[in-house]
């Protein structure tokens, strides 16, 4: 296990691939740590250097006390990247991680070469939503919403197999203060000044069964960046790297090819 030690936190990351290799990064989403890719990683070409890490307050990175800012996760990305000299990446932000994605590059273009924001949005829900979720989090801990966040995580399909029980055990056994330090995050970041503005190659990947950040919300947050575009994964809910990661991984290669991240 890797810890760096950035930005006032400790934030555990993994890399596979060639270290060498053009860098390709993922952010987690909300509730879930850098296990979220395992099964699209061996998928991708060879020789790529693909680094995931875990948000404070999230997996074995650090928990500082809520609330945090999305500045703060933003920063602290920055910083793992300057710490792991990774620059002109493409970055895959799915959820938050696509919130933390738009943060990055416009407050620091040198680290991105293109982005990809999967089921992820310029504003993610309301203040509203988010006073409620941490209110219930601070009462009664994940476990009172866990049925909650898997319906609208996951298609009616996938939520009949033996691989939810895991995915909830992920989720309720994330700390509360993490989870609710980056529920502030979302409730108050509001990013369609500063994402109207992006000028670097995006790609925006919505599934028809998200119940978190429907389609339609991802494909309004594409709509407001020049030249970026958006595609649906048809049966994917929230989470289409874990309900579809054949064809997630297929989007994302042939962007890398079409950005010139490959050949």
């Amino acid at each position: 296990m890797r810890i760096a030690a950035v930005n006032g936190v400790k934030l555990h990351w993994r890399e596979d691939g060639h270290p060498n290799g053009a860098p390709v990064v993922f952010a987690n989403s909300l509730g879930t740590d850098l296990r979220l890719w395992d099964d699209i990683i061996p998928l991708f070409p060879p020789g790529l250097r693909l680094v995931r890490f875990d948000n404070r307050g999230h997996g074995l990175s650090s928990c500082p006390p809520a609330p945090y800012a999305m500045d703060d996760l933003v920063a602290d990305t920055a910083a793992l990247l300057d710490h792991l000299k990774i620059t002109n990446c493409v970055f895959v932000g799915l959820s938050i991680g696509g919130v933390i994605a738009q943060g990055l590059a416009a407050t620091r273009p040198d680290l991105l070469r293109a982005a990809v924001l999967s089921n992820s949005a310029a504003r993610m829900g309301d203040t509203e939503l988010w006073d409620g979720r941490i209110a219930t989090v601070r009462s009664d801990g994940l476990a009172a919403m866990g049925d909650a966040v898997l319906e609208r995580w996951f298609s009616d399909a996938f939520r009949g197999t033996d691989a939810l029980e895991a995915w909830r055990n992920m989720l309720i056994r994330t700390p509360a203060e993490g989870y609710a330090g980056c529920c502030y995050a979302l409730r108050d970041a509001d990013m369609n000044a500063q994402t109207k503005t992006l000028s670097l190659p995006i790609l925006c990947i919505g599934g028809t069964e998200d119940g978190a950040s429907p389609p339609a919300v991802v494909r309004a947050t594409a709509d407001i960046i020049p030249g970026a575009r958006y595609v649906e994964i048809s049966g994917a809910g929230h989470l289409p790297c874990v309900e579809k990661p054949d064809e997630f991984a297929d989007l994302i290669t042939a962007f890398l090819k079409e950005t010139g991240h490959v050949q």
